[in-house]
């Protein structure tokens, strides 16, 4: 119990400390504070015994919370107009991911047995996440060993991955690929101005707990459940629902009560980077991983270039592909851009509607 509420000090308070020190010296503002976050929990998790079921809920509930008060100030009128690149862009990377498990699977079905298997669960964690590809594997009747061999590299790829997207991600990609077009954002200066305090924070949080409240009410009612996507998609629909109640989108304070929250959730899913799995996990299965994640990262570049898709939408397309709808929040506030959340968290919801389908057809199409 104690270690739990030291663990919920640090999650909580080091957003602050790392947001001061971000203020006050250049290096930690370039570095950021969400990488801050996440570095923090990388360290914490791998030097100490970290209760994981707790940072898994404290992770969880963070996005959940963040995702409404995110959405509250957005313009959707405006989105509309940067909706078409963002959905070419992921369209591009379900391709990339497809083509890319086929090919590899082709390549080395002497290595392993259950390379079809493998192939049809790397699309579906790829477009859609790990509730996809944990589907996609009970349809196959994959082994366990298998699953859990493809999950432990997926954790150790994706960390690597996240870490690059959220520190030097958008000056590599900015090197080939055009810039955001600036001119599809709205003015800032009147929302920047605004003064907000606790009283606000609390009436933004409020918010977002009855949001999620009336959508875990209804999806529960409905299915006697709570599956992850039908949660994301319901706070996603409500939240931006009310965005277009006037007085909620200009609540001050909603979107920097987001970013704080991503902040503690950048923390809490740091502690389960386990850097130590990258040796247990390497084995045919982890090359296998590997070879589609690298791949097909590259080739959907390599696209994106060929359509001139611009280097944010880029980036958070691939975030939406990778690691679903709950980590675009936090790499949007890396590269400092809200006005791609709406269009990540689309693409995300896309993913996990279209990911089993996906999976499943190339499985079946390589079965021996």
């Amino acid at each position: 119990m104690a270690g739990m509420l030291v663990l919920g000090v640090v999650f909580v308070g080091f957003p602050a400390l790392a947001r001061w020190g971000a203020r006050r010296w250049r290096a930690l503002e370039w570095i950021s504070p969400i990488v801050l976050a996440y570095l923090l929990g990388i360290a914490i998790g791998n030097l100490f015994d970290v209760d994981t079921d707790f940072a898994t809920s404290v992770s969880e509930a963070m996005v959940l919370l963040a995702i409404p008060l995110l959405l509250f100030s957005t313009d959707v009128r405006k989105w509309l107009r940067i909706a078409r690149p963002a959905m070419i862009s992921f369209g591009l990377a379900a391709v990339s991911v497809m083509t890319v498990s086929a090919a590899t699977a082709w390549a080395l079905a002497d290595r392993h047995a259950e390379t079809w298997k493998m192939a049809g669960m790397t699309v579906g964690v790829y477009t859609g996440g790990t509730p996809n590809m944990s589907a996609i594997g009970v349809a196959v009747d994959v082994s366990d060993e298998t699953f859990v061999l493809m999950n432990g590299a997926d954790v150790v790829l994706s960390a690597s991955y996240l870490l690059f997207l959220m520190t030097i991600g958008r000056r590599v990609l900015a090197r080939f690929l055009p810039a955001f077009d600036v001119s599809n954002q709205e003015d800032e200066s009147e929302d920047e101005r605004s003064e907000f305090g606790w009283q606000q924070v609390a009436a933004a949080l409020g918010l977002a707990v009855l949001v999620g409240g009336i959508v875990a009410g209804v999806v529960l009612l409905i299915t006697g459940e709570l599956p992850v996507a039908a949660v994301i998609l319901g706070i996603t629909t409500l939240g931006l629902a009310a965005s277009f109640v006037p007085r909620i989108r200009a609540l001050p304070g909603t979107y920097e009560t987001g970013e704080y929250l991503l902040l503690i959730f950048a923390v809490a899913i740091g502690t389960l980077a386990d850097v130590r799995e990258l040796a247990d996990s390497f084995s045919d299965v982890f090359v296998f991983v590997a070879v589609v994640f690298v791949a097909a990262i590259l080739l959907h570049y390599f696209l994106a270039r060929l359509f001139r898709i611009d280097t944010d939408t880029v980036l958070i397309t691939s975030t939406a592909a990778v690691f679903g709808p709950a980590f675009v929040g936090p790499v949007a506030a890396a590269i400092g851009n809200r006005r791609i959340i709406v269009s990540g968290l689309a693409a995300g919801v896309l993913g996990y509607a279209i990911g089993n389908y996906a999976g499943l057809a190339v499985a079946y199409l390589l079965q021996p």
